[in-house]
């Protein structure tokens, strides 16, 4: 009897042992799923092929998928060349080089309005982009009112040349005249033509009253205008301005008031020093970017609008944590990199950039010396992650 006792409970140990690996392997299988190296997009729940390249699915583990956490296999980092990199303290780069253009300096700009209502007959300058002299003739103009100030000067002058010795006061009527004429933008030599030939002209030349260059033809020959109505718009080239756009880290890099370098594109020259005289306070809306914009000296009107230019921002100096620029993920979230958290575990991390150059980007916060960065593949890593989790990597996290 005790034989059999013994025989009893031998079986069922060996029942209870059988049924706990069963449960753990079918554990195991709960904790695991499939997929294609080549089409992260097929995953099931057990071996297989891959329906699209038939090759074998490769079993990926589950774990993190609620820290945000992704795991791959050794075959996956293998084809998408997942590399990792310690971050160090380093330098970013001595010097940025921003990509500027020269336009025209508004603060330089001056309107050439009609003087009085009239007809449009002739314009000498048709095209914006000229450069114009002081005292060079821009258009002609055919107006009642400025037939009716020449023949009221012609009147003042004989009157005062016949009955002047005897009223002085008619001298103060052409005076008056006279000033009449300059005021509707008739120069001296015109009136001394006026009063030497005695005949009224039914069209006057106006001439520019400054230099510059055309920047706007706003009337057409024929065309009747208004008394102060805009003909042209011009602009000065003693100075000009340069402007380069910013990104948010560069900003604190440069002020109001600084002498930047810059190199204008065509001129062989070392670069020449303009002042900082404007940052935009806010950003673009589409380009997340801050224009800033320089006054560049142009005593020989060389620069014209529209060069390009390279603006050089010097980089503070001081080391900071450094990363290649490729390794940083940027959306409309902030900026993110990939951070080995485990064996073949990876979890996306938000990060503050700082100075940043071609190749390398300043990291102000967010990682700490010696941690494992994604350096070549953090775009798969991203994919992956929306692929297979169908979330943001971000998501949840302060921005």
């Amino acid at each position: 009897m005790r034989r059999y006792l013994n025989i009893l409970f031998l079986l069922t140990a060996i029942l209870v042992a059988a049924c706990s690996v069963e449960e753990k392997t079918h554990a195991d299988g709960e904790s695991a799923t499939y997929t294609c190296p080549m089409h992260p997009q097929i995953v099931q729940n057990k071996p297989g092929t891959c329906p699209i390249c038939f090759m074998d699915l490769v079993p990926v583990s589950q774990t993190g998928k609620e820290n945000g956490e992704l795991m791959l296999s050794q075959s996956q980092i293998a084809l998408g060349n997942i590399q990792t990199k310690r971050v160090k303290f380093g330098s970013v780069g001595s010097n940025a080089i921003l990509t500027g253009k020269l336009v025209l300096d508004e603060t330089q700009t001056d309107v050439v309005s009609s003087r009085a209502a009239g007809r449009i007959e002739k314009l000498y300058l048709k095209e914006s982009g000229q450069p114009i002299r002081k005292g060079q003739p821009l258009y002609e103009l055919y107006s009642e009112e400025l037939l009716t100030l020449q023949r009221e000067y012609l009147l003042a002058l004989r009157q005062n040349q016949e009955l002047g010795k005897e009223a002085p006061r008619f001298a103060s009527f052409l005076e008056a005249a006279k000033k009449k004429l300059l005021l509707y933008g008739l120069t001296e030599a015109q009136i001394q033509r006026l009063a030497s030939s005695g005949q009224v002209s039914p069209r006057i030349t106006f001439v520019a009253p400054v230099g510059g260059v055309v920047t706007e033809v706003a009337a057409a020959e024929g065309q009747y205008v208004a008394e102060g109505g805009v003909l042209y718009r011009l602009g000065k080239l003693d100075k000009i301005w340069v402007e380069a756009e910013l990104y948010p880290q560069e900003l604190e890099r440069v002020k109001e008031g600084d002498a930047l370098k810059v190199a204008v594109e065509g001129f062989n020259q070392s670069p020449v020093t303009a002042t900082v005289t404007f940052i935009s306070p806010e950003l673009k809306a589409a380009s997340q970017v801050a224009v800033l914009r320089a006054e560049l000296p142009n005593p020989n009107q060389l620069y014209l609008p529209g060069m390009q230019a390279s603006v050089i921002l010097r980089n503070p100096s001081g080391g900071a944590l450094t990363l290649p620029t490729d390794a940083v993920i940027r959306d409309s979230k902030g900026s993110h990199v990939w951070v080995q958290s485990g064996k073949d575990t990876f979890k996306a991390q938000m990060v503050k950039l700082g100075v940043e150059s071609a190749d390398s980007v300043a990291i102000l916060s967010g990682l700490q010396e010696n941690d494992k960065v994604v350096v070549s593949g953090a775009y798969l890593l991203y994919s992956e992650f929306v692929l297979k989790k169908g979330a943001d990597p971000m998501a949840g996290h302060q921005h």
